[in-house]
Parts: C-alpha cells; sequence; structure tokens
C-alpha cells in the first residue's frame, strides 16, 4: 500500500506534464506576474521621485517651517523665548534668524505652509518645471524596459529554437524575481532604471517562450486562439491588479510592500514551473523554423505585428503622463493616480477572453480594425476629463478595444506561419513581443517630450489619429495567401484523392448486326 501512495505524486506529476491545460496554467501565472510588475511602478514611480527629489531639494526650508507652524498661535506673547524652546534640534541653530524674522512680521508664516510635505504629494503640487522634466525621466524610466526587451526578443527566439521553451520559461522567473527584489529595494532613480531594464530581459524570456510553448501544444487554430485568449486574460489580470494595488499599498503600507508580495508571488510560479515543465530538459524543434528576417520580409506579419504596435502604444503613452496630468489639473492623491486605469485594465480582461472566441467567428481582421478605430477614439476622448470619474468611460473603450487586438493578432501570427512559412513558433513570437515592445519602448520615451513640448491633450490627438489612420490595414488580412512551397508540403502531407473521368463508350444496340462494329467505330 506504501509503494502505490508514493506511485500518486508521481502519477500526477506524470499526467501534468503531459496537460496542455497545466501548461496553459503556467503561461497564464507568468504573464500575470511580468505584468503585474509592469504596471505596480506606475502610481509609484512619479510621486517616488518627486517625494525624494523635489523635497529634497526644499528640505532646508519646508522641515524648518513645519514645526514652528503649530506655536504660530502663541507666537505674539512669547516671541523670542518660544522659538527656542520648540526648535531644539541642532539644525535650527542655523535658522534663528529667519525665525526671528517671522516673529517680527506675522503675515510672513501664512504662505509657508502651502510648501509642507504633507500637501506635496496629496494635493496640487508645487514646482511646475521639476514636473514638466519629470516627465521625461518617468517616460525614461517606462521605456527602458520595453528597449532592453526590444534588443533581447530575437536572441530568446533563436534559443527556443535550439533548446525548446522550457528552460528559457524557468530563466525568466529567475531574472523577474530578482528584478522585483531589486525594485523593492532601491531609492535612487538610477536603481530604479536597474531594475526597469533587469525586468526587461526577463519579461523577454518569460512572453516569448511562452507564448510560443502555447502555439506548439495548440495546433488546431480555433483552439489556440482560445488559448491565446486566456493566456491574454492573464496578462489582462495583471495589469488589471498592478496599478490599483500599487498605489494602494504604497500609500497605506510603504514602497516595497507591493515588490515583496509579488516577488513571494514570483516564487510560487518558479515552484510550478519546476514540477510542470522540467527547466532541465533540453527539447530543441524537430525542424528548423524560418530566420527572423525572412520572417520580417512578410508583408502580412508586418501588419500584423504593426497593429499590435501602434494599439498599445496609446496605453504605453498615458503610463507616464497621465498620473502628472492628474497632479497638475486634478490635484489627485496617490492612491487614485492607479485607479484611473482600472476601467482599461477591467475592460482588456472582458475584451480578451470574450473576443478570443468571438475574432474566430466574426473574422480576426475585422475584430483587430474596429478595435484599433475605438481605441483612436477612446484616446482623443481622454483629455476630455475634467476629474478621475471623467476617466471611466475612455479609459474603459481603450482597455475593451486593446483586448479585441492582441486577442485576434496574436493567433493569426501563428496562423501566418502555418500558411506562410515553417510551423515553429518561437521567431514570429518574439516579432509579436518586439511589436509590443516598440509601443513600450516609443510611446513612453517621445510621450513625455510631447507632453512638455506641446501638451498631454495634443498628445492623446497624435497617437488618436494614427491609430484611426492604420486600422484599414487590417483589411489585408483577410485572406493571406498561401506560398507556393507551403501548398505543396502541405499537398505532400495531405494528398487529396483524385478521382479520374473516361469518355463512356456507346453501347451498341441488341442485337448486334453485320454493321454494329462500323457503327461503334464512328461513335468513337
Amino acid at each position: 500500500m506504501t509503494p502505490a501512495a508514493d506511485r500518486v505524486p508521481w502519477r500526477w506529476l506524470a499526467e501534468g506534464r503531459a496537460s496542455r491545460r497545466l501548461v496553459l496554467v503556467v503561461v497564464f501565472v507568468a504573464l500575470l506576474l511580468d505584468n503585474m510588475l509592469l504596471t505596480v511602478v506606475v502610481p509609484i514611480v512619479p510621486t517616488f521621485l518627486y517625494t525624494t527629489e523635489f523635497e529634497g531639494v526644499n528640505s532646508s526650508v519646508a522641515p524648518a517651517w513645519t514645526e514652528p507652524s503649530p506655536p504660530a498661535l502663541k507666537a505674539p506673547p512669547f516671541s523670542s523665548m518660544f522659538s527656542y524652546f520648540d526648535n531644539t534640534t541642532v539644525t535650527v541653530s542655523g535658522f534663528t534668524s529667519a525665525v526671528d524674522l517671522a516673529n517680527g512680521t506675522e503675515s510672513s508664516p501664512p504662505p509657508q505652509p502651502p510648501t509642507s510635505s504633507p500637501e506635496l504629494p496629496s494635493g496640487c503640487p508645487e514646482g511646475e518645471e521639476f514636473l514638466a522634466k519629470e516627465n521625461v525621466r518617468v517616460g525614461l524610466l517606462f521605456a527602458s524596459k520595453a528597449l532592453v526587451q526590444l534588443v533581447v526578443n530575437p536572441s530568446v527566439g533563436l534559443l527556443t529554437n535550439r533548446i525548446g521553451y522550457h528552460i528559457p520559461m524557468f530563466i525568466g522567473f529567475i531574472i523577474m524575481f530578482v528584478s522585483t527584489v531589486m525594485f523593492a529595494f532601491s531609492g535612487t532613480y538610477t536603481l530604479l532604471f536597474i531594475a526597469r531594464a533587469l525586468q526587461g530581459i526577463g519579461s523577454s524570456f518569460s512572453s516569448v517562450a511562452g507564448l510560443g510553448m502555447l502555439a506548439s501544444v495548440y495546433t488546431d487554430d480555433f483552439e489556440r486562439g482560445n488559448a491565446m485568449g486566456i493566456a491574454l486574460g492573464g496578462l489582462a489580470l495583471g495589469v488589471l491588479i498592478g496599478a490599483p494595488f500599487g498605489s494602494v499599498m504604497y500609500e497605506f503600507v510603504g514602497k516595497s510592500s507591493p515588490f515583496l508580495v509579488l516577488a513571494f508571488l514570483a516564487l510560487l510560479d518558479g515552484a510550478l514551473q519546476l514540477c510542470i515543465l522540467q527547466p532541465s530538459k533540453i527539447s530543441p524543434e524537430s525542424t528548423k523554423g524560418t530566420p527572423v528576417f525572412t520572417l520580417l520580409r512578410d508583408p502580412f506579419i508586418l501588419v500584423a505585428a504593426g497593429a499590435l504596435c501602434f494599439s498599445n502604444m496609446g496605453v504605453a503613452m498615458l503610463e507616464p503622463t497621465l498620473p502628472i496630468w492628474m497632479m497638475q489639473t486634478m490635484c489627485s492623491p496617490k492612491w487614485q493616480l492607479g485607479m484611473a486605469f482600472l476601467p482599461a485594465s477591467i475592460s482588456y480582461l472582458i475584451g480578451t477572453n470574450l473576443f478570443g472566441i468571438l475574432a474566430n467567428k466574426m473574422g480576426r481582421w475585422l475584430c483587430s480594425m474596429i478595435g484599433m478605430v475605438v481605441v483612436g477614439i477612446s484616446l482623443l476622448c481622454v483629455p476630455l476629463a475634467k476629474n478621475i470619474y471623467g476617466l471611466i468611460g475612455p479609459n474603459s473603450g481603450l482597455g475593451f478595444a486593446i483586448g479585441m487586438v492582441d486577442s485576434s493578432m496574436m493567433p493569426i501570427m501563428g496562423y501566418l506561419v502555418d500558411l506562410r512559412h515553417t510551423s515553429v513558433y518561437g521567431n514570429v513570437y518574439a516579432i509579436a513581443d518586439v511589436a509590443f515592445c516598440m509601443g513600450f519602448a516609443i510611446g513612453p520615451s517621445t510621450g513625455g517630450a510631447i507632453v512638455r513640448a506641446i501638451g498631454f491633450p495634443w498628445l492623446m490627438v497624435i497617437i488618436g489619429v494614427i491609430n484611426i489612420a492604420y486600422a484599414p490595414l487590417c483589411w489585408y488580412l483577410r485572406n493571406p495567401p498561401a506560398k507556393e512551397e507551403k501548398i505543396a508540403i502541405l499537398n505532400q502531407e495531405c494528398p487529396m484523392q483524385t478521382k479520374s473521368y473516361t469518355t463512356p463508350k456507346t453501347l451498341r444496340d441488341f442485337p448486334l448486326t453485320d454493321d454494329s462494329d462500323v457503327e461503334a467505330e464512328n461513335a468513337e
């Protein structure tokens, strides 16, 4: 009985390793954690840098006034004695003359409390010039992840063709864990930049290997579309949880807390990968995949990649610029900066799961074309919002439309490889991830500079018009032709049954006569 009981876990592991659903679960969790880390920093970084750098520059003034402000009511009767009694720290000795001036002129202290530290991050912040520069710096920090991922993706695609998908998935987990811990304990812009770039390397391994693994496991086009929709649902759920989770934890617990929670969840994901994927096993592809440069010369793959790039570029531009715009125009507290992205995340989760099934029926090209038009219209409506409630409609439409595009384009990339190239998916999903990363690299890096030059509303107009103008190109994906070589291969793999037809001979009448043979020869 004991040997049988010992065999149960091993039997479960063997069945799990042969199950496509558990592979889908592993990819779902990996994309979930990757995108939680992607968006959890969105509400944290702008206010953290504002608090540490802008207030740090003015620390010689602001802390000195936060303590004298309560005794201002008692200043007239004890003006000279109270300043020495209250300011017991050594640093006050250098500001005794400023305190004496304040006590001598009772009208000078009231303008100072608005610069105190409790109101700077939560109310309408001062330092307009600093915030304008911060748009660019925060945009570059957010873009660093995508830029690094852009460079690493082609190498990961080649690596998956040679050693399989399991080992790169586990490498991605290790790098993501290190990046998350580094985020938790980084206190300067430079360290945050390095942690963000390191995340790009881990994300490249996880996303390329994960999507390629799904495409190789789910070979049927309809099943692949459903699986991609569920996996992208993990991506959407990560985006959904990340920004609100980060803003609430940063407001009420501290900067390190959300990253430590993510590091713990990453450890659980690593344990799941060890059980299911066997990351020590090298399993190269049986056939050589189509080279990346050959795929990049395929116009249909380029159209699909462009749709992924431009549709995601809109939300990529919003990530660094919308929180700062809300701080300037809506006087939003820190917790609202992350909550503003909640409608987009919920609608993206709905869109990816809904259109993972519907897109195959209505046509993925039509689904993506409608989605890009809705993305453009939603972006044009964002600057019309006067408060956080005005952002619900545009952000909901934006998330739902991006879900339409992503759930349509990801299966199309695999379908195009099946139809026109060799059915090895590492390189094509490296291209899909490159397109995704180009949107998140170009968007934040140029968005901050455009906001500083011409303002946030014009940024939304530019990217909205680009999406609407690009949408008609999706029509070319309606019925992509197969390559002649691919048709020949398909015919060899699945030979068609052919029918041969012969001209029927004329039947001769009975009884036969002497002229019957002559008539038959004339009929022939």
